[in-house]
This record gives C-alpha cells, structure tokens and sequence, in this order.
C-alpha cells in the first residue's frame, strides 16, 4: 500500500447553531497529511469539525479535499467509508453490536463475506487487537480501552487506508495509552495514514506524529 495522502485547498466550513444563534467558521487554506498527522488546539477550535470533513461526515461550505488525486465532492458516503475510517471520541457511539464478535463480523456480512468466513476474519482481528478474551462477552460492559480496541478494530475490518481519530486517549491511563500507540504504530506500518485530533501532547509525541495547530477555526 503506497501513501494515501489527503489534501485540501481553500476550505471553508460554516456551522451556525440555530438555538444559541452562534455561528463557528472553520478556513484551511492548504493542508496535505499522509503518514501521521496530529491537528492540537484548544477545545471549540475546530478539530473535530476538521476530522469530520477529512471522513466526510461533514461537508464543506467552499473548497475541496482531496483523497490521492481524486476529490471527495463526487464520493457517496459508502466509498468514503472504504476509503477512510473515523473514531469518534466516545468509542460506544460508534458500536452497535451486542457481542464485540458480532461488531466485527455484521459490516463483513452485509459486504457479502459469507458467515463463516466472516467470523473467522473477525477473530483474526480481534486476535490482531489483543481483545480475543472479550469475543463472548456484553459490548456494554467493556472498559473504555477495549471499546477503544473494539471501534478501530470494526475500522480496520473494512481495511481502511487512511483514519481518523477524535481524541482517543480520554479517559485511558498511561499503560492503556501505550497498548493504543502500539496497535497504532502497527497500522502505519503496514502503510495506513493516520489524523490524530488531541490535546494530549505525550501521547502526540509516542505516535511521532507531525503536528499541526488549530486556533480559533484557522488551522495553522
């Protein structure tokens, strides 16, 4: 897998909030990230708003981005999702399975990987994550650091080539903290990109990322 490399030219995002009539504008004028990218800032920033547009969950007002080559304007929202992955910064939002094996298995199925192969790819990966003592268990009642696990690893099933993730190390200590690098560093060994939204410069700096600043909605 060679880089995969996102960019952005002349972007502008406007959200207004029609309750507190509050209005937020995000400008990011040139940006191109592939390998690992960290995007740091206070809260109210921008960076989930910049995550969002790079996974496509949110759409631009003005401007463009780029996956490789090829503009994201003309993706429907499954060819993104094959593309680039997204942690949210609460992993149970994004988990929806009553059995961490069932959340890996079901998105393989619905792709028509039949049963059988499905399961055995998701124990593979839950292998892969060190989560194989969780396979039988509830989803609800897992740690924070194994619903984290739990969410890349549905990621990573649809094999992504580049990720997104919200904050990931709320919430986790600092031997969880390592075990999250770790699994990182490992996908970008095997060529995956990776947009790291935090405020959490040790764990920036263990992930050797290059860093970028957000203030005030202008990525810097």
């Amino acid at each position: 897998m060679g880089d995969f490399v996102v960019t952005i030219k002349d972007l502008t995002f406007k959200y207004t909030d029609r309750y507190r009539r509050s209005s937020f504008e995000l400008v990011v004028e040139n940006f191109a990230a592939s390998g690992c990218t960290a995007v740091m800032g206070e809260n109210g920033s921008g960076k989930t708003t910049l995550g969002k547009l790079v996974a496509g969950i949110l759409r631009p007002t003005f401007g463009q981005i780029f996956y490789n080559d090829m503009d994201i304007a003309g993706l429907t929202l499954a060819q993104i999702g094959g593309q680039v992955g997204y942690l949210f910064q609460e992993p149970s939002r994004q988990i929806f399975a009553p059995k961490p094996l069932e959340e890996i298995a079901m998105p393989l199925e619905l792709r028509g990987v039949c049963p059988e192969e499905a399961r055995a790819k998701a124990l593979e990966i839950l292998e892969k994550f060190e989560l194989s003592h969780i396979v039988d268990s509830v989803t609800f009642t897992l740690s924070r650091g194994e619903k984290q696990r739990l969410a890349i690893a549905a990621a990573m099933v649809m094999q992504p080539k580049y990720f997104v993730l919200d904050e990931p190390t709320t919430g986790l200590d600092k031997a969880r903290r390592q075990i999250l690098a770790d699994t990182l560093k490992k996908l970008q060994a095997e060529g995956m990109g990776i947009l790291l939204i935090s405020h959490d410069m040790d764990f920036v700096e263990l992930m050797g990322a290059d860093v970028r600043q957000m203030k005030g909605g202008i990525l810097c």
